[in-house]
């Protein structure tokens, strides 16, 4: 998980230029009602990529993780013959969850 103590609430004022094209697409989200006004699109904006760069760090961290593991020799060699009952074990069970649904 993220520390979110290095995702801190916006403390300063910022003050942004759009391009002609980004304010057209601003202004078409507060005409058909998504936004009430560019502050909140602007806000919403930044949520989603603060949840996107948290999933991004996330997913980084995961795949040092892996790297590390595989380094360590903890990895699996797959060749063509267990790769296909890798596939089928895998095919298999979600089957059954998805039965279980």
């Amino acid at each position: 998980m993220i520390d979110r103590a290095r995702f801190q609430p916006y403390a300063l004022t910022m003050q942004v230029e759009l391009t002609p094209e980004q304010n057209s697409f601003v202004s078409l989200g507060i005409r058909e009602g998504r936004f009430r006004d560019s502050d909140e699109a602007v806000r919403q904006t930044l949520a989603l990529w603060e949840k996107r760069e948290r999933i991004r760090i996330e997913l980084m961290a995961s795949l040092d993780l892996a790297e590390q593991s595989l380094e360590a020799g903890e990895g699996e060699t797959y060749t063509s013959d267990t790769l296909h009952t890798l596939v089928a074990s895998v095919q298999k069970l979600g089957m059954t969850r998805l039965a279980g649904q």
